[in-house]
């Protein structure tokens, strides 16, 4: 008996292989009707026997391509219209979007294979691409997502490429980025005054690599400055033109094996490195290699590592013996990623000596995302390619609501029934530029959602830049507190909702409803509402931000703050050559002149590392900290004791004081003690007293969320987790976003949705 239904497929449906794949399996179970895509996902027309239509329906959800998920699928009867083939149909602009848009994917194996046979059409073609990989979010600029709609829509497909796209049973049907090297974008080599270099573009770039030069280079998502990761000379040549002296930079190496040369790696990082989204994973440094120079990660053991993930990458290590790239962002520091062309030539000019670019346009600029795993868990810091726009579902409605983020890594959040859709990765909100990426990146996101915002959340601080922002929408704006967006985004990212928890939330900076800066948190809430149980004391910081680029400044304030003269006479023999600032600063202590109070953990991280001496002037966000967790022995977490500290009770809430700690700390560092000792107990001793003052509040049937971007340090998490758990605590941390400010927005959203 012949029967027929109507599906509809919700999801990562989209640049998928969805359409091709739908129709395999049509073939295979002799089904009949159509197949479309539109603005509401996909919708199927299916007509066979009963018997035939229940197989097809069940393989849809469990024979899905590598790229496709489904997120909702509805199956309905239908009558019966007498169709007598299966066909793909043109797509529909119809409908109320709820399109989960197609993430750029690395290069697939199949494509790899083909790029390096000589026998292949596509050999050495380096825009090589199917359903399963290539760009999709980075060239489109409308749905729903046909080639019409993307920066491909120029390149007119030759015979040999339609035949490939027209036909269903091709590994290239309606793969919209499909092209060979006769109809497709291509490749140019520029010196870096704008002279075009004529001959094989990738031998070119390999022997100028190889020859000390500095080469930046287009991708999916931007520009990269490009050089030898083993070369010294050119690493430091690469830093002295960016003016980037100390941050680490990421690397690209040609396959697993060399990267085994290099680097540490378990299952699940090595898992990371070879997946669609093909992240940069940190991984710890083999102590018995000296391949890597030295200064693409200086004082960390830790590198930035990645796999090629587009076939030029693929290309380039083919070439000459390349083996390990520094492969970093190419945009001028405090700006947006670079990526359009026009400005490549005016940007890098005494930064890159050449430039590889194409004629295949970037309409969104996204950078590369950075992964770490903890305890065989991915962290992700930061959360780009690969993994934007991928929606966040919640199980209450979110719609038409938009969040802001925070002043530093930013992304903004879209509400759109009961999906969140986070952005891309934006930087600090500290520039013109920026403040217009954002805009931009904001407004292609939201067309294509369709959300009218009725609600704009923003952060509680007065300052921040998404004051501003919030005055470009129409709609009711709603602040909320720093520390109470970690805690909800926490709470969303593992699906726990409509109930109150503890959170520990610890990071640099936050502006608390009292007006002095928080970063040190114990509270208790929901997505309503929340109530501070527990916080560091405070501490004065002069100068104000000042301090987070001088740390050692803040250790003086931090010292004169708890410890008075003698507090002042610690300092001067610490920095010894600063006591006529030491006295200013005093002066400006005791007169309350530009010294906010804070109670953070990331200041209280800056002052130990001055004290120790390991970083008195920072060079970028969290150096202080990361060269401090970096001293300290993961092996020796919960298995070492800790310095002294004291939990206070004022009017019921608890302020835990480090004053002792850090004179400890500051005899220890007189005696000689080593630093990696001394960072070790230090360590020891913030988990010690979060989870003692937890004991005190006495909440042991609650659940606890940890947030906030301090717990990026492992020895952090996993001390305060395990110990928690020991407990008989239920304990969460983030999962699929940042736990630092980029995942901030996402709580902002969900608690204005309560409001």
């Amino acid at each position: 008996m012949q029967t027929a239904k109507s599906i509809i497929v919700r999801g990562r449906v989209q640049g998928v292989g969805f359409r091709p794949f739908i129709f395999g399996l049509a073939s295979d179970y002799n089904i009949v009707g159509t197949v479309q895509n539109n603005m509401d996902g996909v919708s199927i027309i299916a007509e066979g026997d009963i018997n035939s239509l229940d197989k097809f329906i069940n393989a849809i959800q469990t024979r899905l391509p590598r790229l496709a998920k489904i997120y909702e699928y509805i199956v309905r009867d239908n009558e019966l219209a007498g169709f007598e083939n299966f066909s793909i149909i043109e797509s529909s602009k119809s409908g109320t979007s709820s399109l989960v848009i197609p993430i750029d994917a690395s290069i697939c194996p199949d494509c790899s294979e083909e790029l390096l046979n000589k026998d292949n059409k596509r050999y050495n073609y380096p825009f090589i691409n199917c359903t399963q990989c290539g760009p999709r979010y980075s060239i489109i600029s409308a749905l729903p997502y046909d080639r019409p709609y993307t920066s491909m829509e120029n390149f007119k497909m030759c015979a040999d490429c339609r035949e490939e796209y027209d036909n269903p049973l091709d590994r290239r049907h309606h793969a919209q980025p499909n092209a060979c090297e006769i109809c497709g974008p291509k490749y140019e080599l520029y010196r870096i005054d704008g002279t075009l270099i004529e001959g094989n573009i990738v031998e070119h770039v390999a022997e100028l690599i190889k020859s000390g030069n500095i080469v930046a280079i287009k991708g999916i998502g931007g520009y990269h400055l490009v050089c030898d990761a083993t070369n010294e000379s050119v690493v430091n040549k690469l830093r002295q033109r960016k003016n980037r002296p100390s941050k680490p930079l990421a690397i690209m190496a040609k396959n697993i094996d060399e990267i085994n040369k290099i680097c540490s790696f378990n299952i699940k990082e090595r898992d990371l490195l070879q997946s669609i989204e093909s992240p940069i994973v940190l991984l710890n440094k083999r102590s018995d290699s000296n391949i890597i120079a030295e200064s693409v990660a200086p004082n960390l053991s830790q590198l930035g590592v990645m796999m090629p993930y587009t076939p030029f990458h693929v290309l380039l290590f083919n070439e000459n013996n390349i083996k390990y790239l520094v492969m970093t962002s190419a945009n001028p520091s405090g700006l947006p990623m670079l990526y359009k062309d026009c400005e490549a030539f005016t940007y890098l000019n005494n930064i890159a000596d050449y430039i590889v670019s194409n004629n295949r346009e970037i309409l969104h600029a996204i950078d590369d995302s950075v992964v770490q795993v903890i305890e065989s868990s991915a962290s992700i810091i930061r959360r780009a390619r690969g993994y934007v726009p991928e929606p966040i579902t919640t199980q209450s409605s979110c719609d038409s609501i938009i969040a802001l983020g925070s002043q530093q890594k930013n992304t903004f959040s879209i509400g759109r029934n009961s999906q969140i859709f986070i952005g891309p990765h934006i930087g600090d909100l500290n520039s013109v530029e920026v403040y217009n990426h954002f805009l931009s990146e904001f407004n292609h996101l939201n067309k294509w959602m369709g959300v009218n915002p009725m609600k704009i959340a923003i952060d509680l601080h007065p300052s921040f830049t998404t004051n501003e922002l919030a005055k470009e929408f129409s709609g009711e704006i709603v602040k909320i507190q720093h520390h109470h967006a970690h805690l909800v985004s926490c709470m969303v990212d593992n699906n726990i909702r409509d109930e109150n928890v503890i959170g520990i939330i610890l990071d640099g900076t936050g502006y608390g409803t009292d007006g002095n800066i928080w970063g040190f948190e114990i509270l208790e809430g929901n997505e309503g509402s929340f109530e501070r149980l527990a916080h560091l004391r405070y501490t004065n910081l002069p100068g104000g931000d000042k301090s987070i680029i001088e740390p050692w400044k803040n250790a003086v304030g931090m010292l004169y703050s708890l410890l008075g003269e003698r507090g002042k006479n610690y300092s001067k023999k610490l920095f010894k050559d600063q006591s006529d600032t030491i006295n200013i600063i005093c002066n400006m202590i005791d007169k309350n002149l530009n010294s906010p109070l804070a109670g953070t953990c990331g200041r209280l991280f800056d002052a130990v590392a001055s004290i120790l001496g390991v970083c008195t002037k920072a060079t970028y966000d969290g150096e202080a900290a990361i060269i401090l967790s970096n001293l300290a022995d993961l092996n020796l977490i919960n298995q070492i004791e800790s310095y002294s500290y004291d939990i206070l009770n004022e009017d019921n809430l608890f302020i835990i004081d480090f004053s002792s700690c850090l004179e400890r700390i500051i005899e220890d560092k007189f005696n000689n003690v080593s630093n990696e000792y001394i960072a070790t107990m230090f360590h020891q001793t913030v988990v010690n007293s979060i989870i003692d003052t937890i004991i005190l509040l006495d909440k042991i049937d609650s659940k606890i969320v940890l947030s906030g971007g301090s717990f990026h340090n492992p020895y952090l998490l996993l001390g305060v987790k395990s110990k928690l758990n020991k407990l008989g605590f239920e304990v969460y941390s983030h999962r699929n976003i940042p736990t630092n400010d980029g995942g901030l927005s996402l709580g902002q959203l969900v608690i204005a949705s309560k409001l």
